[in-house]
C-alpha cells in the first residue's frame, strides 16, 4: 500500500515495523499474473523489521475506510491481519494492523528469494500491468521515501538484469 493505498487518511508517517519482513511470498493469478504464468504479491512475513509508512485513517470516516482495506486485503484469503509493534520517525512506538502471509493458505509460497522468484517476476503479467512494475513501484515509493529495503533492491535489481524496465 505504499505506493497505493487507495485509503483516506489523516495522517502518514515513516515507520519501523517489529518482528516482520518484507516478503513476495504469495503467488499472484490475478491482477499481475495469471493461472498459467502466476507473478508474487507483497505480504509480511515474520522475523527482522522493516521500514515504510503509517498511515493513520480519519476518526469520521474510521469505519468505511476499514471496510474498504478489509475488501482489498482480505478478498483472497492470503493475508492474516495481526496487530504489530510500529515505531514511528519521531521515537513513538504505537500498535497497528499488519496484513501477514497465512503461512497455512494454498497461495503461500515458502521460497520467495529474489533469486527463485526473479525470473517468474519478470514474465508475469494481468489485468494491471506487470509483475516486475509492481515490484518498480514499490522500490521507487520506498525511495521518494528516503527509505530502502535490501531484499527490494535485490528483487529490482535483477529484474532490470533479466530485462524488465520501470515505467
Amino acid at each position: 500500500m505504499l505506493w497505493n493505498p487507495i485509503s483516506e487518511f489523516d495522517s502518514r508517517r515513516i515507520a519501523t515495523l517489529h518482528g516482520w519482513h518484507r516478503s513476495f511470498c504469495i503467488r499472484m493469478i490475478a491482477g499481475r499474473g495469471t493461472p498459467e504464468q502466476p507473478g508474487r504479491m507483497l505480504s509480511l512475513e515474520a522475523g527482522g523489521s522493516t521500514q515504510g509508512v503509517a498511515l493513520r485513517l480519519d476518526g469520521a470516516t474510521l469505519e468505511e475506510e476499514l471496510r474498504i482495506l478489509w475488501i482489498r486485503e482480505m478478498v483472497t484469503g492470503a493475508y492474516r491481519p495481526t496487530w504489530a509493534a510500529v515505531t514511528l520517525d519521531d521515537g513513538t512506538q504505537i500498535a497497528a494492523i499488519a496484513f501477514v502471509a497465512e503461512l497455512d493458505g494454498p497461495q503461500y509460497e515458502s521460497d520467495a528469494r529474489a533469486s527463485a522468484i526473479a525470473p517468474s517476476m519478470a514474465v508475469a503479467s494481468g489485468l494491471f500491468g506487470t509483475n516486475a512494475e509492481y515490484v518498480f513501484k514499490l522500490h521507487r515509493a520506498l525511495a521518494d521515501c528516503g527509505l530502502n529495503d535490501p531484499y527490494i533492491d535485490e528483487l529490482a535489481d535483477k529484474l532490470m538484469r533479466l530485462g524488465s524496465r520501470p515505467a
